[in-house]
């Protein structure tokens, strides 16, 4: 039985037919049972949607990648701002930076129609699963003919991005009240 609903359902994996097994017969077995009588020419068959690695589809696709993120910047003011970035994973571009007090799926959608051209190349968007991208905005995104890839653990390319900018530009050192606009001490 297991064999032949695998068969008629080769998009299924091992653990929903242990499901519908048990929902729907009332047979108890786990996906490791499951696994036991699993077909072995399924394995090898197109049950994946791409066989290459992370890595490789990055190498592969890296022009034609867009990833972007949010960063929280707290102001002198202890404002609370919010720094949309958009870079070009192949060439390590920024496309596209703006800040605002308070990110709406509206205005995030507004941002990408005004960093994505016309006549653009790029296939993919990498970005993480914050809920700052929601529903409408990976909507907006596939309407300019980008595949949207939420990757929470792959979105490094923005996280090291991001990270540069806060070293480079927003940390100011550990004696920052004792240093002037320029970064010389007081007095000297």
């Amino acid at each position: 039985m297991i064999v032949e609903i695998a068969v008629n359902n080769p998009t299924w994996g091992q653990e929903r037919v242990a499901d519908e097994l048990s929902l729907k017969l009332g047979i108890l077995v786990s996906p490791r049972t499951v696994r036991n009588y699993w077909p072995h020419d399924l394995d090898a068959g197109p049950r994946r949607a791409s066989s290459q690695r992370w890595m490789t589809f990055v190498r592969n696709h890296a022009n034609s990648i867009l990833a972007c993120d949010f960063a929280v910047v707290v102001t002198a003011h202890f404002r609370v701002l919010y720094v949309l970035v958009v870079m070009e994973v192949g060439t390590r571009r920024i496309l596209h930076c703006n800040v605002t007090s308070h990110p709406t799926a509206l205005w995030t959608a507004q941002q990408f129609l005004e960093t994505i051209p016309s006549d653009h190349g790029y296939r993919f968007l990498i970005h993480d699963r914050d809920s700052i991208f929601s529903e409408q905005v990976d909507e907006a995104v596939q309407g300019f003919g980008l595949k949207v890839l939420r990757a929470p653990q792959a979105n490094a390319y923005c996280e090291r991005l991001i990270g540069t900018i806060r070293r480079e530009c927003l940390d100011l050192g550990p004696d920052f009240p004792a240093r002037g606009l320029y970064g010389m001490k007081r007095g000297v």
